[in-house]
């Protein structure tokens, strides 16, 4: 093999070390920490709070910008884990 042109060695340091994971995986629980205020997202959209969000209704949300985008970004998030 040749090696790559204009690429240069790579500093130890940044290499990945072998089994190790971040630490956002070790901690775990975030989810939890990224929903600050459960029913946030509904409220803004005029969902009553036992009803889902309809699908057509998130998609426009998680275009929009601000808050209301992230929480609807979240939920879609959400949505595809469960």
């Amino acid at each position: 093999m040749m090696p790559c042109k204009g690429m240069g060695k790579i500093n130890p340091d940044k290499m990945p070390k072998a089994g190790r994971k971040s630490t956002a995986l070790k901690k775990g629980g975030w989810i939890q920490d990224a929903i600050k205020k459960p029913g946030a997202l509904k409220r803004e959209l005029g969902v009553k709070a036992d009803e889902k969000i309809p699908a057509k209704q998130l998609n426009k949300a998680a275009k929009a910008s601000g808050k209301l985008g992230q929480r609807a970004r979240l939920a879609k998030t959400l949505r595809g884990m469960a």
